[in-house]
This record gives structure tokens, sequence and C-alpha cells, in this order.
């Protein structure tokens, strides 16, 4: 059973010296602000990392990270048009977890500031039968405009930046409570009867 405002966090890269972690970092932070408890669900933790080759014991492990979770927001950069292989590999791992949840986009990338990874993926939580959330937060270079623990440097990118995640926090927090009531009084299935 879902818990409140409990969220997870899924990070999409894997890569060595991933910006994904600054990208993250201020995503938790600003999510934390406006009263989430967040959950990071990191396919490069070495428990998680097995999904890659569908490790049983690793899908388990998701999936019991996962049950509990209100709602979700993915960090993913944009990879050749699209999400990382590693994040689709982990988001296809499992289903009902998915199910009737929010899900709401960061993405960054160069100057599209991954726009096109997030237009992929409102295609796939569809199919999930999750809520894709319309608001989304988009970064472009991140790399030249975030610290290595996620501070936008410039101050009015910061506070466009913190502007965007107070739309994009509350309509969370609305779908979240929604979503959560909607279950409770009839509980989802996306088998008909």
């Amino acid at each position: 059973m879902a818990e409140g405002n409990r969220i997870g966090v899924v990070l999409g890269s894997i890569r060595k010296g991933r910006i994904n972690d600054r990208v993250a970092a201020w995503t938790v932070a600003q999510l934390q602000a406006h009263g989430f408890e967040v959950d990071v669900i990191d396919p490069a933790d070495p428990d998680l990392l097995p999904v890659q080759i569908n490790d049983d014991a690793a899908i388990s492990r998701l999936r019991a990270r996962m049950e509990p979770l209100a709602g979700h927001v993915i960090v993913t950069p944009e990879y050749n048009h699209a999400e990382p292989g590693w994040l689709k590999t982990l988001i296809d791992a499992v289903t009902a977890e998915w199910w009737t949840r929010p899900v709401g986009i960061v993405s960054y990338g160069g100057v599209s500031g991954g726009l096109r990874a997030t237009e992929s993926l409102r295609v796939v939580f569809g199919e999930l039968h999750a809520v894709v959330m319309r608001d989304t937060i988009s970064f472009y270079s991140p790399w030249r405009k975030m610290d290595e623990q996620g501070n936008i440097l410039d101050p009015d990118e910061a506070i466009a930046a913190q502007t965007a995640m107070e739309v994009f926090s509350h309509r969370l927090h609305w779908w979240v409570d929604a979503l959560a009531e909607a279950r409770l009084a009839r509980p989802y299935t996306p088998v008909a009867r």
C-alpha cells in the first residue's frame, strides 16, 4: 500500500561521472522542501544493478522498494533522442508498482534539455497505467550550470527552476492524493472483468 507523500526519485543514468547525480540532488532537495519524503532509486546501486540482466533477486528488491511509494519522479538524461536503455530496463522490470501512480519527469541534456526523452517516456508510462504529469522540468547543459552538489550557479536560473518546481510539486501533491484516494476506494486492475 502506498504511503502518503513518499516519492521515488528514479535516476536515469549509470554512466561513470554522470551529471545525473547533480540534477537528482537538486530535485531531491526541492521535493523535500515541498513536503515529500524521498526514496532515491538508483539503477547503479549494487543491489539494483543486476536488474539490468533480469536477476530475480534484484527485481524483488526493486519491487519491495517501489511498492510503498505514492508516486515517482524520473530524473533522466536524453541519449540519442530517448531515455537511456538502463532506465527503460528498470522501468520494464516491474509492472504493478507503476499502476495508478503519478509520474513526473525532470530531464536534462544539450539544447533540447532532454525533452525528447520526456516525450518517449510519456508513451511508456501510459502503457504501464501510470499518470504522467503534464508539467516537466528540463535543464539544458547542466554540466555548465550546476555545481557538484546540484546547486544552480546563476541566481536568476535558480529562481526560475525553483518557481517551476513549485508548480510541479503542487500538482504532484494533487495527483498523489487523488490517486491514493481512488486506489483506496476501488482497487485497480487493468484487466476488464
